[in-house]
C-alpha cells in the first residue's frame, strides 16, 4: 500500500516500478490511499491506475482527512482484513520511492523463510544511488545523548552502539525504515497496527517495538533495494539535516518515549539531550566542525521535553476493528 499527500506524480512513478514484481507475484494487488489531500490529487491518480497496465492489480482508497502516515495505512490494512482470505503479508511503501527489481520478492521470501519475522525491511538507496540509513537500534539514553553531542568518541567509550545499523546480508534488527516495510498480517494480529496517536514519525518504530516487545522479529534485507527520494513526500529531507525540522516531530519523539518508558524515561531521555547540547555547544566554541541535525533546542523543550499524561495512552485498532475512527491525535490538537 502507498499513502499520498498530494504527491500524485510520485505515486505513478512508485507504481510503474512495481510493474516488474508482478512478474514472480501473481497476486500483487495495490491500494493508493489518498490520506485528504484536498487537492486534485484523488482524481489525478483515480485516472493513473484506470490504464491497462494497472487496472486489473490497483485499486484508490480516498480518504476525508489528513490523519497521518499511520492512521491512513490503518485505514487500508483494517479494509483488507475484511477480506476472505486475507493477505498473508502487507507492505508498506512511501510514494517517493521506486523498487529495484526483485524488492517486493525478497522481502516475500524472507518472511517465508523466518516464520517468527513480523517485518522485514529493504535497503533504501539515494537518487544517486549510494545507500542511505535503513536498519536500526532502538533509541536510548546513550544514542540521545550521542546524537545531541553528534560525536563519537563517548559513544565507543562507553559502549554505546550507534543508532545505524549497516549490513550486507539479511540481519536482524531493532527497527526498520517505514519507507519500505512488509509486515506478517499473524504479527499484526497479535500486536495491533500503527497507534494513531502519532501524525508523523516515530509511528513504525513504536509498531516494530511492541512486535520485539511479542516476541517478532525485524529483520533488514539489503538484497531487497529501493530507490527513495527522502524528503519529497513529507517537505523533510536527510532526516531533517539542513532544515528545522516540524513541530510534530517533537511531539512525535515525545510520544514514542513516553509510551515505550514512561513519562520518567522521557524526562531522563530529554536530559541526557540537553547534555550532548551543551557538549555540542562547547565543540562550536572551539570551533570544531558540527553538522546541522535540524534540531532545535526551544522546540525540543517546548514540545517534546514535558510528559503529557495522553502520551502514556496508546491509541491502536486491533486487526478487526471496522475503519474510520478519526486518529487520537486529532482529539489533542
Amino acid at each position: 500500500m502507498i499513502v499520498n499527500y498530494r504527491t500524485p506524480e510520485l505515486v505513478a512513478k512508485c507504481l510503474d516500478s512495481l510493474r516488474g514484481e508482478r512478474k514472480g507475484l501473481a497476486k500483487l494487488k495495490v491500494i493508493v490511499v489518498d490520506g485528504g489531500s484536498g487537492d486534485a490529487s484523488a482524481d489525478a491518480i483515480e485516472k493513473e491506475i484506470a490504464k491497462p497496465q494497472f487496472r486489473k492489480w490497483v485499486s484508490l482508497l480516498p480518504l476525508p482527512i489528513n490523519g497521518g502516515f499511520g492512521w491512513a495505512n490503518n485505514q487500508a490494512i483494517l479494509s483488507l482484513a475484511r477480506n476472505s482470505p486475507a493477505p498473508e503479508f502487507i507492505h508498506v511503501l512511501n510514494p517517493d520511492t521506486e523498487v529495484l527489481e526483485g524488492a517486493v520478492a525478497t522481502l516475500v521470501a524472507e518472511l517465508q523463510r523466518h516464520k517468527r519475522c513480523g517485518a522485514v525491511g529493504s535497503r533504501l538507496l539515494a537518487t544517486d544511488g549510494s545507500p542511505s540509513a535503513s536498519a536500526f537500534r532502538f533509541p536510548s539514553v546513550g544514542r540521545e545523548l550521542l546524537s545531541a553531542a553528534q560525536t563519537k568518541l563517548p559513544g565507543r567509550l562507553l559502549g554505546i552502539a550507534p543508532i545505524v545499523i549497516e549490513a550486507e546480508r539479511s540481519v536482524e534488527v531493532d527497527w526498520v525504515t517505514g519507507a519500505s516495510v512488509m509486515f506478517r498480517s499473524e504479527a499484526l494480529r497479535e500486536v495491533g497496527l500503527f497507534d494513531d496517536g502519532f501524525f508523523l514519525y516515530f509511528e513504525e518504530v513504536e509498531l516494530m517495538h511492541r512486535l520485539r516487545s511479542k516476541g517478532w522479529a525485524v529483520r533488514h534485507v539489503p538484497s531487497s533495494r529501493v530507490f527513495h527520494a527522502e524528503g519529497a513526500a513529507t517537505g523533510v529531507s536527510g532526516n531533517g539535516l539542513a532544515r528545522s525540522l516540524p513541530a510534530y516531530w517533537y511531539r512525535s519523539r515525545r510520544r514514542y518515549f513516553a509510551l515505550t518508558g514512561g513519562h520518567s524515561a522521557l524526562m531522563i531521555t530529554n536530559l541526557a539531550w540537553l547534555a550532548g547540547r551543551v557538549a555540542r555547544l562547547g565543540k562550536k566554541i572551539l570551533r570544531r566542525p558540527v553538522r546541522q541535525d535540524g534540531t532545535r533546542s526551544f522546540d525540543v523543550v517546548r514540545q517534546g521535553f514535558w510528559p503529557r499524561e495522553e502520551d502514556r495512552l496508546p491509541s491502536v485498532p486491533a486487526w478487526g476493528d471496522p475503519p474510520g475512527r478519526p486518529p487520537a491525535w486529532m482529539a489533542r490538537t
